[in-house]
């Protein structure tokens, strides 16, 4: 007799489930907004009508502010060809919930500001007051700054396309102030056959000495390069492709160069609050009558003693009888190749922004995007910022899991 198997009863199901955990959702408009910037001599702008022209053509909305583009000469009609919405009020701009700005904010952006809103630009911490941020914080602002935006290779694009603008633009202001039109001592900078070059000191080995370097060397100068980092001295050199004279910053050895050098140029870098300064008063009073003095550190306090901060209008000064020039956001005076550098960074990173539903969702999925955010919702997420002002702060990351 065959013994029947027990017929067993079950609710589990062995089938394949879909995947739930985080499906990226369908793509978002984005609406934003581009206000004409009316402070700190700021003649870029964020957004080129090419830049314009892709966003709109993929379904994005643009509203920008009459003349917005005027000082990089970007005329009106570009951007409504480019499909952009041109108001002449300016609250109109505001109101877009993605306001994209080449200037910092300032007070006079703050009663415009919307609860909610996102906003990408500089910070210029040498400008940040504790006041600012906290009425940001109030209005749960969610901010992107520019320094601090990474793409996905880990480096900040903005920060060296301006750095590299800086660099080059730096020589063809040494002889334009070098020429005996504009006082200088009427040499010309670099070499020809039979005279002795000019002769350039540059004090940084980054991006921005870099370029310097790169331009004064294309030009025939004679280049020396002061850097208290051997790494950055070894990596100007590889970059450049030959042997340098490098020094680490040494007094003697600095005031010994500057006394004959027709070119200096302050391009060192600080991580943390004001540029070391490197060259003191005594060693500015003994250079050559003429020579020309470029503080691109001024932005941080700058690394002359001698240096004062100079305008577009009225960009140098003498003391000693050098010709000091100290204009902050060199980049600036050449707004239109700036503006396409800065667009070429933000055209891409809003779009894909719109992808992936918006920016809370493009932060999730991607950790490189958040590095630039020190406000999320109006929680400020820079540790630095927070030190400096005695803000309380909070972990980006911790802020975007308790979103899920």
């Amino acid at each position: 007799m065959s013994q029947q198997k027990p017929i067993i009863s079950t609710s589990f199901s062995f089938e394949t489930l879909e995947e739930t955990l985080d499906i990226k959702p369908k793509g978002a408009q984005v609406h934003i907004g581009i206000p004409k910037e009316i402070t700190l001599q700021e003649n870029r702008i964020a957004l080129t009508p090419d830049a314009v022209s892709v966003l709109v053509s993929n379904g994005h909305h643009v509203t920008i502010e009459h003349n917005a583009g005027e000082a990089a000469h970007f005329a009106d009609k570009d951007y409504s060809e480019a499909g952009a919405k041109v108001v002449y009020n300016r609250e109109d701009v505001y109101k877009a919930p993605i306001l994209v700005k080449s200037a910092p904010v300032v007070e006079d952006d703050l009663p415009l500001l919307q609860f909610n809103q996102m906003i990408i630009s500089p910070i210029h911490l040498s400008i940040l007051k504790a006041e600012l941020l906290q009425k940001m914080m109030e209005k749960r602002i969610t901010a992107i700054s520019f320094e601090n935006l990474k793409d996905d290779s880990g480096t900040y694009p903005i920060v060296r396309s301006m750095s590299e603008i800086a660099g080059s633009a730096v020589m063809l202001i040494a002889a334009q102030y070098l020429s005996s039109s504009n006082h200088g001592k009427g040499v010309l900078l670099g070499g020809i056959s039979g005279i002795a070059p000019t002769k350039v000191i540059i004090l940084g080995a980054g991006i921005v000495g870099e370029y310097a370097a790169r331009a004064a060397l294309a030009l025939g100068a004679s280049v020396k390069v002061f850097d208290n980092s051997i790494y950055r001295l070894k990596r100007l050199q590889n970059n450049i492709g030959h042997r340098l004279w490098t020094s680490v910053i040494e007094p003697r050895m600095l005031a010994k160069q500057l006394k004959t050098c027709e070119v200096a140029v302050g391009a060192l870098g600080s991580d943390t609050g004001r540029t070391p300064i490197v060259v003191t008063d005594e060693m500015v009073s003994s250079m050559r009558k003429g020579s020309v003095i470029i503080d691109v550190s001024i932005d941080r306090g700058g690394c002359f003693e001698t240096s004062e901060i100079t305008t577009h209008e009225n960009p140098v000064f003498l003391k000693y009888g050098v010709i000091h020039y100290c204009v902050p956001n060199i980049p600036s005076g050449f707004a239109r190749t700036a503006s396409q550098a800065i667009s070429n960074v933000l055209m891409p990173l809003l779009l894909k922004a719109g992808d992936e539903g918006g920016f809370e969702k493009l932060i999730w999925h991607n950790i490189h995007a958040r590095s630039g955010i020190y406000l999320f919702k109006g929680a400020l997420t820079n540790f630095h910022l927070s030190e400096r002002f005695s803000l309380k702060y909070t972990d980006l990351n911790l802020l975007i899991a308790s979103q899920r």
